[in-house]
C-alpha cells in the first residue's frame, strides 16, 4: 500500500525522507508501553504534516499531506500489525478470508436502491444496483428510488426477505459456518491487532469527543508548541447560504469566489478553517460572525483552535477510515474491532467507545459524524453477533440519544438516531429489544415526554406554531418512524414474555391516544365571524403520522388471541375513562316516537363542544371487527367485557362527529373559517379516513347492532337535530318553518342522516362486519373510482388507503375488474372499467365527495341509456353480515325507520311547500330498495319459514297514528306516475316490481315450489313487456314529431330558392367558369417545364397578393410602394446544425460574417407564426406593451415571459413569442423571354470588367470622400418609406441577435447576417424535411411557408437601404473566392465555406453589381451562372472531402458516362494537389458519394430560388418517392449528369479548379490543420439514452462535483444535446456569464446552444427547457412507467423505461426551433415558472 506511492512528490523535511515504517514498527514490537510510544510518534508528526497553515490548500498540497499521512503514520500501523510488507500481507488476509454472505454496500448520496415489492419484508429491505441487477428480483414488481445517504444494502440477510435473500455474488459459500473468524487469524497477529485497534480507536474517540480547544489529551502534546490558531466555522441547519457568504466575506476580507468555496465546504464537511494566525487575530474574526449571525437567530458557531488540536482532529478521521478499510480484509479483524469497540471501561456503564462516541454524536460536526457511522456500519453491523450487542446499548440509550436529536441542529440523516432502522427493521431484533429493553413502550413514553404542551384535561394542545416549535415537532415526528420500524411485521409466533412487554407497549400507547382523544374542541360560531384561525395542523399531523401504526397494532393484536382479547379490554376501560371526564351526564331526557322510547340526555352539536379526534374510540372499533372477524367474540363471549359496554356511550362521540360533518355541509358553520373546512376535509381524505371515518361507520354498526334499531334511529334523529320534525302529530303535513335559511338546513341535514343510515347498514366490505375478504375491499374501492371516469395508475394509487408496506392490494386485483388502454406521444396510460362490473355500483358508496357522486351518477346513467337499459341504479346485492353485526339488518324494517320513509314520500306525493328535495327522495327509494334486496336475498338463501325481515308486509300496511295516511307501497304506486319526479320513475318502477316478485316468492308453497317459480317470472315478465311496450309507443311518437319538423324545413327552404333564383343561378355559373380557367392554367403550367431560376424561369402564379391586419382586420394587397405589412418573427442564434461544438464563440466586434464555415458552428434561425399585421398597428402594438411593462415593473419586480428591453413581444394573435416583424414584399415579376443568354464565359468577362470598373470607382470615392460624396444608393425608389424602415427593423434584429451587438445601421455586415438568416433558416428547414422523410414542397405548415417566402423576398430586397459601395464590396469578395482576383487579399480557401450560404449571398449582392439599364433577364443569367459556377466548387469540395475507406460492392457492367466523367476530374484534383488525395478506382463509389453529397445544396437551392422568383415546384417534387433527382435538376435548369458542367466548359473551368486547389489552405485542411466536414452532413441528433432509467441514476451517482474535492453532486444534470453531466443548482459550480453569477447548466448552454438548453435533471427525472438566463420551464420527461406514466421526482419509484416516441418528439422540438417557443407558452400559462431563478441551475 504504501510501496506504489513513494514515486509522488515525497514530503521534503530529511527526517521525512529517512523515516522507515519497517524499523518504527520493530521498535514499537520491542516496548513495554505501546500507547505511550505510539503517542508519541502521533505527537512528533501529525500536527507537522496536517498542519496546514493558511486556510486550506492546493490539490497538490492535499496530495502531499495524503502521501506523508499514508508513509509516516498509516505505514507503521499496518507493518506492525500484519509483521510484513502491507501489500503483500493485506493480499494475504483477503485470500485466507471467508466473508460473510452479507454486502452490507454503504449508499452513496443519490445512489439507486432497489426494492422488491413482492419479497421484500418491509419497504426498509433494499439493494443496491450490482446486486438486484444479479438477483431474482428484476423479474418481479419492483420499486426504485435514490438513497438519501447512509443505509446499506441488505442483500445477503434472510430476515429481510421472504424469498431469494441472496444475488449471485453473495451467495453463502458451504464452507461459510458459524465458526469464530478470529480463530482464523494467527495468534500473535490478533494479539497485535488488538492492541493496536484499542490504541488507534481510543485516540479517535478522545479527539472527536474533545472539548477544549488549545490542549491535547495527555501524551499528545507537541514537543514544541507554537502560537498558531484557527478560526474554524461550522455548520448549521438554520443558517442560508447567502448569510454564511456575506459573514465570511465581512469577517475575513475574503472574495466572493472564495467565501462561496469556505460555505460550500462548510455545507459538506460541517466545519472548515476560515483564518489562520495567532489568538488575536482568530478571536477577531469569530466576534465579526458571532456579531453578524445572531440578530435573527442563534450565531454561527465558531471556535477558535490551536492548530494541534485541529491537526489531531483531522487524523483521527483518517485513522478511522484507516480502520474501515483495513477490516474490509478480513472478517477476523472486524471482529477485532467490534470487541474493542464495545469493551467497557473500568468506569462502568456506558463507558465503552462506541458507546461514548454514540452519546457525544451531537456535539460533533457532520464530517465525523458520518465517518465514524460508516465505520458502525462497516463494523458492528455487518456482524450479527455485535450487532446485537450494539442494538442493546442503542436501545439502552436510546431516550438520551433522542433528547440530543431534539436539541441538535442538524439533519437526522447525520445523526446516530439514523441507525434506528438498520436495527429495528430486524424482526427478530426488534422482538428481543422490545422484550429485554422494553423497547416499545420506551419509544412511546419518549414521544409522549417531548410533546408538553397539554391543556387542563391532560390533552395535547398545539399553540400557535413558531418556526423553533414546528422544527421540535418534526424531530419529535421521528419517534414514530422508529415505532413503525419496530411493529412493521407482526410476530408468527409469541412467547408469555413478548405478551407481556407488547400489552405493555400498548398501555402507553394508550396513554399517549388518551392525551389525543378530544383534542382541538370546536364549538359553532354564532353572530360573527372568527377572529383568529384555530391551529389545526399539528393535530392532523401527528394522526396522519400515527395511522399506520394504529393499523400495525391491531394486526399484531389480531395475530394472537390472548393479546387481542387482553387489548379489548385495555381498551374498553380507557374509553370508560375518557366518557366518565366528559361534562355531558347532566340532563337526561326522554324521547318517544311510534310507540318506542329511550333515555338519552340533552347535547346539541351546534351549541356545545365537539372534536374531530377520537382515537381511544375509533381504536376500540378496530379491535371490536378483528373480534368478529377471528370468531373470539363468537367462541369466548365469556372472556370478553361486553357487558361494560353502554352502546348509547359507544355511538356518542362518533355520532356527533358525523353530526358535525353534516352540519358543515348545511352551511351552519361557516363563521368557523377554513380551518374546521380543513379538518372536515381530512378527516374524509384517503390519508387518514382509515383510522378516521370508516372507524366512525364500525362504530356506529357496533352500536346498531348491540341495541334496539328503534332506539337506534331515535338518537340518531335527536343528534341530528330533527326528532322535533319527525316526531309533530301532523308530520305528514310538513313542519313549517317561516325562516327559509332554516328550511334548507333541515333539508341537508334530513339528506345526511339518510345517507348516515344507508352507510351504517350497506357498508359490508370490511372483513369482519360483512363476510368479505380483504380485496374485496380493495376491488369495491376501484370499481366505484372508475365509475366516475377512466383513471391513470397513479390517480387509482392515490385514491386507495397505504398500508404500512406502502402497498394498496391494486396489482392483485386491478387487472380482473379493469382494461388497460396504452398512452400516445402525449398523455398517459388510462383504465377502463370492464362492462361486466357496472352492476356492483352503489351511488351512495361510502368513500365518494358530493362532487364524485354526481359524475359518478351521470357516468352511469349515461352508460344505461348507450346501452338502451333503464336509468334506475337501485343498490348492488350486500355480501351477508358476519354474527356478531347480524341485527345491523333491522334498522331496515323498524318502525321509526318506515316513519321517516312514510314522512318523505308523502311530502313528495303534495309538492307544494318548498320543505322537500329530490335528493332526499332519491335516498328513501335507496333505502326501500336496500330493504327489498335484504328480503329477496334472505328468501333465496333460507326459504320462506326461516326468515326474520318481513318488510314488504309492513310496508304494505297504512301508517299507525300520528299519522294515519296511506301505506309506503300505495304513495310509492301513487308517485310512479307524477309528472314532476319523472327521473325517480324508473327506480319507483323497479322497486314495486321487486315488491310483486317478492310476493310471488312467498305466495308458493313446497309443493308447487317449481311452478310458482315459474309463475314469478311470469309475473316479472310481463311488468317487462308492459314497460318494452310503454316505451316503444314513446319512440315512435318521438320519429313521428321528427319528421314533421323536417319536412317543414325542406319546404321552407324552397321557398326561399324559389324566391332568390337570379341570385343562385349566377353564382353558379361563377363558379363553374372559374373551374374551367384553373384547369386550363394548370395545364399550361404542366406543358411548360418548370424551371425556378434562369432565363427560362416561369414567373409568379399569384400577381397580387391580398392580406389581413390581424390588429385593425383591414383587408390590403402587398405592395412595394404601398403600407408597409409585416409578419410576426423570431430570431434566434442556434447550434442545432453545428458540426464543430468546441468551436468558441467568435468576438462579436472582430469577427466577418461574410463566409460562413461549413460546420455551420452558428446560425441564425428565424420563425415566425404566421400573423400579419400593418407596420403601424404593430409599432402602436409594441409600444403599448413598453408602457404597460413599465408600470408592472414599478410595482413588481421580477420577470414577464417576454423581455420587452430586448425587443421580445407575444404575437397579438397566438401569443407566440416574438422578438421583430418581417415585411412583406411583393412577388417578383415573370421575366421577358429573352434569348440573348450570355454563355458562361461571355459573363465571366464582363463581370470581371464590372469589378474592374468598381474597384477604380470605389478608390476614387474614397479620395472624393473629404468632400463628403457619399454614394447615394439607386434602388430607393424600388420602395415607400414604411417599408423601408421595416427593412431596417428586420435587418437590425438580425444584426442585434446574431452578433449580440446593440443595432448599429451603418455597420457593413448589417446585410450580411439578414442573408444569413435567409441561408441558415432554409438550410435547417430542408434538413428537417428530410429527417421527418417529407417531400421537399408542399409538406411544410402555412406558417413555415410563409416566413420562408417573407423572409427570401425581403433578403433580395435588403441591401437596398445600406450604402450601394458595402454590397458591392461584398459581392466582389464573395466572387473572388469562385474567380480568384488578384486585387482582393485574404480570400478562404473552398473548404473552408458553405457552399449554399455562398450561392444565397453572391446571388442577393448581384443585384448591386448589375447596371440599371441591364435587363431582368440578363440578371436571371447572372443567377444561372452563379448557381452552375457555385455547384461545381461544390462537387470539387465534395470529391476532396470524401471519406473512400468504405469500398462497397462495384455494380456490374461498363462504366457509365457520370462514373468516367468523375474519375477523370478527380485525377485531375489529385494531380493539382500532388497526391494528398488516396487514388480511388472505383468510379461508381465516387459518383454514389457525390451524388449523396451534393443533393442537401440542390434541395436547399430549389427552395431558395422558389421562394426568391415564386415558381410553382414540379409534380414529382410535391410527393415523397423516386425521380427526385432528375426533377430536382430540371428546375433547377442543371443538367442530371452534374459534371456536364464542368466537361462543357473545361477549358474555362479548369484553370479556376486549379486555382481552387492551389489555395495553401486546401492542402493544410487535407494534412489534418483544421476541421475537415464530410458531406452530406448528418443531421444531428439528441443523445443516445439508455433504455432503463435506472443506468442513468447509476451514471449520475457516480458523478462527483468537479470543484468540491470529490464530493458527490447533490443534483446531477444530463444535457440532452452533448451528454456532459453537470453539477447543477449548486453553490459550488457557479460561474460569470457577462459578469452575472450563473449555475452550471446556465453557463453551459453559452458553450454549447447559444444560450438554449435541454437537460434532463437525473434524480428527478425532469426535462428542462432554458433560454437564456431568464427563462425556462419543465418538459414531460421521455421516460415512462409500465403504466404509461411519467414520474417527475421519483416518487412513485416504478421502474421507468425510455419512451422513443416521446424523446423523438423532444428532438423534434429542438431540430424545429421550438424550444423558446415551448418555454414562451409555458410561462404565459404557468406564471410560477417566470419566478424561478433559471439562471442559478
Amino acid at each position: 500500500m504504501a510501496a506504489a506511492q513513494t514515486d509522488r512528490d515525497p514530503p521534503t523535511d530529511p527526517e521525512f525522507v529517512h523515516f522507515s515504517a519497517k524499523d518504527t514498527s520493530s521498535r514499537w514490537l520491542a516496548v513495554s508501553d505501546l500507547q505511550m510510544e505510539v503517542y508519541c510518534h502521533l505527537a512528533m508528526y501529525v500536527p507537522r504534516i496536517l498542519c496546514l497553515g493558511a486556510s486550506g490548500g492546493s490539490s497538490r498540497e492535499e496530495q502531499r499531506e495524503e502521501l506523508a499521512c499514508q508513509l509516516l503514520l498509516l505505514a507503521p500501523l499496518e507493518w506492525f500489525m500484519l509483521g510484513e510488507e502491507p501489500a503483500a500481507g493485506l493480499a494475504r488476509l483477503q485470500e485466507n478470508n471467508r466473508p460473510s454472505p452479507l454486502c452490507g454496500h454503504v449508499f452513496k448520496v443519490g445512489e439507486p436502491t432497489y426494492s422488491c415489492r413482492e419479497c421484500a419484508a418491509d419497504p426498509t429491505c433494499v439493494l443496491c444496483m450490482q446486486c438486484f441487477l444479479g438477483s431474482v428480483h428484476k423479474e418481479h414488481r419492483y420499486r426504485m428510488t435514490t438513497s438519501g445517504g447512509g443505509g446499506f444494502c441488505d442483500c445477503g440477510d434472510d430476515e429481510a426477505w421472504k424469498t431469494s435473500p441472496y444475488c449471485n455474488k453473495h451467495t453463502p459459500t458451504e464452507r461459510h459456518t458459524e465458526e469464530d473468524p478470529v480463530a482464523q487469524l494467527p495468534v500473535d497477529m490478533v494479539a497485535r491487532g488488538y492492541s493496536i485497534f484499542s490504541i488507534i480507536l481510543k485516540y479517535a474517540v478522545d479527539l472527536l469527543t474533545w472539548e477544549r480547544e488549545d490542549e491535547l489529551p495527555a501524551g499528545l502534546e507537541p514537543p514544541e508548541r507554537s502560537d498558531s490558531y484557527l478560526c474554524m466555522l461550522f455548520n448549521d441547519e438554520v443558517h442560508t447560504y447567502e448569510q454564511v457568504i456575506y459573514t465570511l466575506q465581512k469577517a475575513v476580507n475574503c472574495s466572493q469566489k472564495e467565501a462561496v468555496s469556505f460555505a460550500t465546504t462548510v455545507d459538506r464537511d460541517g466545519r472548515k478553517s476560515v483564518r489562520y494566525g495567532d489568538l488575536q487575530f482568530c478571536e477577531q474574526a469569530k466576534s465579526v460572525i458571532v456579531r453578524n449571525t445572531s440578530r435573527q437567530s442563534k450565531p454561527l458557531r465558531v471556535q477558535v483552535m490551536h492548530s494541534s488540536v485541529v491537526a489531531h482532529q483531522c487524523f483521527a478521521l483518517k485513522a478511522l477510515g484507516w480502520l474501515g478499510q483495513i477490516i474490509q480484509y478480513s472478517d477476523g479483524l472486524r471482529r477485532i474491532l467490534c470487541q474493542v469497540g464495545l469493551q467497557n471501561s473500568p468506569e462502568g456503564e456506558n463507558s465503552s467507545l462506541v458507546d461514548r462516541l454514540m452519546l457525544n454524536d451531537s456535539k460533533m460536526w457532520k464530517g465525523a459524524r458520518n465517518i465514524y457511522h460508516q465505520l458502525l456500519m462497516n463494523s458492528l453491523l455487518m456482524d450479527l453477533k455485535y450487532k446485537k450487542m450494539f442494538a442493546i446499548q442503542f436501545a439502552k440509550n436510546y431516550r438520551r440519544l433522542q433528547t440530543d436529536f431534539m436539541e441538535d441542529d442538524h439533519e437526522r440523516v447525520v445523526s446516530v438516531t439514523s441507525l434506528s432502522v438498520q436495527l429495528f427493521t430486524v424482526p427478530t431484533m426488534a422482538r428481543m429489544l422490545m422484550m429485554e429493553q422494553n423497547l416499545m413502550t420506551t419509544i412511546v413514553r419518549t414521544f409522549v415526554d417531548h410533546l408538553r404542551h397539554r391543556d387542563l384535561q391532560g390533552r395535547f394542545q398545539f399553540d400557535r406554531y413558531t418556526a423553533q416549535q414546528a422544527f421540535k415537532f418534526g424531530r419529535v415526528q421521528s419517534l414514530i418512524g422508529d415505532l413503525k420500524y419496530v411493529l412493521i411485521t407482526p410476530p408468527s409466533d409469541w412467547s408469555p414474555q413478548l405478551r407481556q412487554k407488547f400489552l405493555e407497549g400498548f398501555d402507553s400507547f394508550l396513554d399517549l391516544l388518551k392525551c389525543m382523544q378530544g383534542m382541538d374542541p370546536v364549538v359553532r360560531q354564532v353572530g360573527q365571524h372568527i377572529e383568529m384561525e384555530p391551529e389545526w395542523e399539528a393535530a392532523f399531523t401527528l394522526q396522519m403520522k400515527l395511522t399506520h401504526v394504529i393499523t400495525m397494532i391491531q394486526e399484531w393484536c389480531c395475530s394472537d388471541e390472548h393479546v387481542l382479547v387482553e387489548a379489548y379490554r385495555k381498551c374498553v376501560s380507557a374509553l370508560s375513562q375518557c366518557h366518565n371526564s366528559l361534562p355531558d351526564g347532566e340532563q337526561p331526557i326522554s324521547l318517544s316516537l311510534c310507540g318506542h322510547s329511550v333515555e338519552t340526555f340533552r347535547y346539541q352539536v351546534s351549541q356545545d363542544k365537539v372534536s374531530i379526534h377520537l382515537p381511544v374510540c375509533r381504536l376500540l372499533a378496530g379491535l371490536h371487527v378483528l373480534l368478529s372477524r377471528t370468531e373470539v367474540a363468537s367462541r369466548v363471549p365469556e372472556q370478553l367485557p361486553l357487558g361494560e359496554l353502554s352502546p348509547p356511550l359507544l355511538i356518542e362521540l362518533p355520532l356527533r362527529c358525523l353530526v358535525l360533518c353534516a352540519q358543515v355541509h348545511a352551511g351552519m358553520w361557516r363563521r368557523n373559517g377554513f380551518s374546521l373546512i380543513n379538518q372536515i376535509y381530512y378527516y374524509h381524505n384517503v390519508k387518514c379516513r382509515v383510522e378516521m371515518f370508516d372507524k366512525d361507520i364500525i362504530m356506529l354498526q357496533t352500536g346498531a347492532s348491540m341495541m334496539d334499531p328503534n332506539h337506534f334511529l331515535m338518537i340518531v334523529l335527536s343528534r341530528f337535530e330533527l326528532f322535533h320534525i319527525f316526531s309533530s302529530t301532523d308530520v305528514r303535513k310538513r313542519y313549517r318553518e317561516a325562516n327559509k335559511d332554516v328550511v334548507q338546513q333541515n333539508n341537508t341535514l334530513i339528506e345526511e342522516m339518510l345517507h348516515l343510515i344507508i352507510m351504517v347498514v350497506g357498508e359490508r366490505y370490511v372483513a369482519g362486519v360483512g363476510q368479505v375478504e380483504p380485496l374485496d375491499e380493495v376491488r369495491r374501492e376501484i370499481i366505484h373510482q372508475l365509475s366516475i371516469r377512466p383513471m391513470s395508475h397513479s390517480e387509482l394509487v392515490k385514491a386507495l388507503p397505504e398500508n404500512g408496506n406502502k402497498e394498496t392490494g391494486l396489482e392483485r386485483v386491478i387487472d380482473s375488474v379493469a382494461s388497460f388502454k396504452k398512452p400516445g406521444v402525449t398523455g398517459r396510460g388510462l383504465y377502463e372499467l370492464c362492462p361486466e362490473w357496472n352492476k356492483k355500483f352503489n351511488l351512495y358508496f361510502h368513500h365518494y365527495s358530493r362532487a364524485d357522486q354526481s359524475k359518478a351518477e351521470e357516468a352511469q346513467r349515461k352508460l344505461r341509456r348507450q346501452n338502451g337499459e333503464d336509468t334506475a341504479l337501485p343498490p348492488p346485492p350486500s355480501p351477508p353480515l358476519c354474527p356478531l353485526f347480524a341485527s345491523l339488518v333491522n334498522v331496515l324494517q323498524c318502525d321509526v325507520l318506515l316513519a321517516v320513509e312514510g314522512a318523505v314520500l308523502q311530502w313528495a306525493v303534495e309538492p307544494s311547500g318548498g320543505s322537500w328535495t329530490e335528493s332526499m327522495l332519491q335516498r328513501v327509494l335507496h333505502l326501500v330498495a336496500m330493504a327489498l334486496l335484504e328480503e329477496q336475498q334472505q328468501l333465496e338463501n333460507k326459504g320462506d319459514d326461516d326468515v326474520t325481515f318481513n318488510y314488504t308486509c309492513k310496508i304494505s300496511r297504512p301508517g299507525e297514528a300520528p299519522s294515519p295516511t296511506g301505506s309506503v307501497l300505495a304513495l310509492l304506486e301513487t308517485l310512479q306516475n307524477a309528472p314532476h319526479l319523472e327521473v325517480h320513475k324508473d327506480i319507483i318502477t323497479w322497486i314495486v316490481k321487486t315488491v310483486s316478485n317478492i310476493k310471488t316468492m312467498r305466495e308458493r308453497t313446497a309443493s308447487t315450489s317449481t311452478v310458482s317459480t315459474c309463475h314469478g317470472h311470469g309475473a316479472e315478465e310481463t311488468l317487462r313487456d308492459r314497460d318494452k311496450a310503454e316505451r316503444k309507443r314513446k319512440a315512435e311518437m318521438a320519429r313521428l314529431r321528427r319528421e314533421k319538423i323536417m319536412a317543414q324545413m325542406s319546404e321552407m327552404q324552397k321557398h326561399f330558392i324559389n324566391e332568390n333564383k337570379e341570385l343562385f343561378q349566377q353564382s353558379l355559373e361563377e363558379l363553374e367558369a372559374s373551374t374551367v380557367s384553373a384547369a386550363d392554367s394548370s395545364l399550361e403550367h404542366t406543358c411548360v417545364s418548370q424551371v425556378c431560376v434562369g432565363p427560362r424561369r416561369v414567373g409568379g402564379a399569384e400577381p397580387r397578393q391580398l392580406v389581413t391586419c390581424i390588429l385593425c382586420q383591414e383587408e390590403q394587397e402587398v405592395r412595394g410602394h404601398g403600407r408597409a405589412m409585416v409578419l410576426a418573427a423570431f430570431i434566434q442564434r442556434s447550434t442545432v446544425l453545428s458540426k464543430n461544438r468546441r468551436r468558441i464563440l467568435p468576438d462579436p466586434e472582430r469577427h466577418d460574417p461574410l463566409f460562413m464555415h461549413p460546420d455551420l458552428s452558428l446560425g441564425i434561425h428565424t420563425a415566425s407564426c404566421g400573423h400579419i399585421m400593418h407596420a403601424t398597428c404593430w409599432q402602436r402594438y409594441f409600444e403599448a406593451v413598453q408602457v404597460k411593462e413599465q408600470r408592472r415593473q414599478q410595482r413588481l419586480r421580477g420577470h414577464t415571459s417576454y423581455d420587452v428591453e430586448n425587443g421580445e413581444f407575444l404575437c397579438p394573435l397566438c401569443e407566440c413569442l416574438s422578438n421583430t416583424v418581417i415585411p412583406l414584399l411583393p412577388h417578383t415579376h415573370t421575366p421577358e423571354h429573352s434569348d440573348n443568354h450570355p454563355s458562361l464565359e461571355v459573363w465571366l468577362n464582363t463581370t470581371n470588367q464590372h469589378i474592374a470598373v468598381l474597384h477604380s470607382a470605389h478608390r476614387k470615392q474614397s479620395e472624393d470622400a473629404a468632400e463628403g460624396a457619399e454614394s447615394v444608393t439607386l434602388c430607393q425608389n424600388r420602395f415607400s418609406s414604411s417599408v423601408r424602415e421595416m427593412i431596417t427593423t428586420f435587418s437590425t434584429s438580425t444584426y442585434k441577435v446574431g452578433l449580440k451587438l446593440n443595432p448599429n445601421e451603418q455597420d457593413p455586415r448589417v446585410p450580411v447576417l439578414s442573408w444569413s438568416t435567409c441561408a441558415y433558416t432554409i438550410q435547417s428547414i430542408e434538413r428537417l424535411l428530410v429527417d421527418e422523410e417529407k417531400p421537399l414542397f408542399g409538406s411544410l405548415p402555412c406558417r413555415q411557408d410563409d416566413c420562408l417566402s417573407a423572409l427570401t423576398r425581403f433578403s433580395s430586397a435588403c441591401w437596398t437601404t445600406a450604402p450601394l459601395k458595402t454590397v458591392q464590396t461584398h459581392f466582389i469578395r464573395l466572387f473572388t473566392v469562385l474567380v480568384p482576383d488578384s486585387q482582393v487579399e485574404n480570400s478562404p480557401c473552398i473548404l473552408d465555406i458553405d457552399m449554399f450560404h455562398l450561392l444565397v449571398y453572391s446571388v442577393l449582392a448581384y443585384s448591386s453589381v448589375h447596371s440599371p439599364d441591364q435587363s431582368s433577364a440578363s440578371i436571371d443569367s447572372a443567377h444561372l451562372h452563379l448557381l452552375h459556377l457555385v455547384t461545381v466548387t461544390h462537387l470539387v469540395q465534395i470529391l476532396l472531402t470524401t471519406c473512400t475507406e468504405e469500398v462497397c460492392m462495384d455494380q456490374d457492367g461498363g462504366g457509365s458516362e457520370e462514373e468516367e466523367l468523375i474519375c477523370e476530374l478527380y485525377n485531375t484534383l489529385r494531380t493539382h494537389l500532388d497526391s494528398v488525395l488516396p487514388v480511388v478506382s472505383s468510379g461508381w463509389q465516387l459518383w454514389r458519394c457525390v451524388k449523396a453529397g451534393i443533393l442537401p445544396f440542390l434541395r436547399a437551392a430549389a427552395l431558395f430560388f422558389h421562394y426568391l422568383n415564386s415558381t410553382a415546384p414540379p409534380a414529382d417534387l410535391l410527393v415523397a418517392g423516386p425521380g427526385q433527382w432528375e426533377a430536382l435538376c430540371s428546375y433547377l435548369s442543371l443538367p442530371s449528369n452534374l459534371l456536364q458542367l464542368h466537361q462543357s466548359q473545361h477549358t474555362l473551368l479548369e484553370p479556376l479548379i486549379n486555382r481552387w486547389c492551389c489555395h495553401p489552405g486546401v492542402k493544410q485542411v487535407l494534412q489534418g490543420g483544421g476541421v475537415i466536414v464530410r458531406f452530406p452532413r448528418e443531421s444531428n441528433n439528441l443523445i443516445e439514452l439508455p433504455e432503463d432509467y435506472s443506468v442513468l441514476i447509476n451514471q449520475a451517482s457516480s458523478f462527483t462535483c468537479p470543484r468540491s474535492g470529490g464530493d458527490k453532486s447533490r443534483a446531477p444534470t444530463l444535457c440532452l444535446v452533448c451528454g456532459a453531466i453537470l453539477c447543477s443548482q449548486s453553490y459550488c459550480c457557479q460561474t460569470e456569464v457577462d459578469g452575472e453569477d450563473v449555475g452550471a447548466c446556465t453557463a453551459h448552454t453559452f458553450t454549447c446552444g447559444t444560450g438554449l438548453g435541454l437537460f434532463l435533471r437525473v434524480r428527478e427525472s425532469q426535462v428542462l427547457f432554458v433560454a437564456g438566463k431568464t427563462k425556462g420551464c419543465f418538459y414531460p420527461p421521455p421516460y415512462l412507467d409500465d403504466y404509461g406514466e411519467t414520474d417527475q421526482g421519483l416518487k412513485r419509484g416504478n421502474p421507468l423505461h425510455l419512451c422513443l416516441d416521446r424523446y423523438r418528439k423532444i428532438e423534434r422540438l429542438w431540430r424545429q426551433h421550438g424550444v423558446a417557443e415551448v418555454i414562451g407558452h409555458a410561462q404565459e400559462a404557468n406564471q410560477t415558472l417566470v419566478t424561478i431563478d433559471w439562471q442559478h441551475l
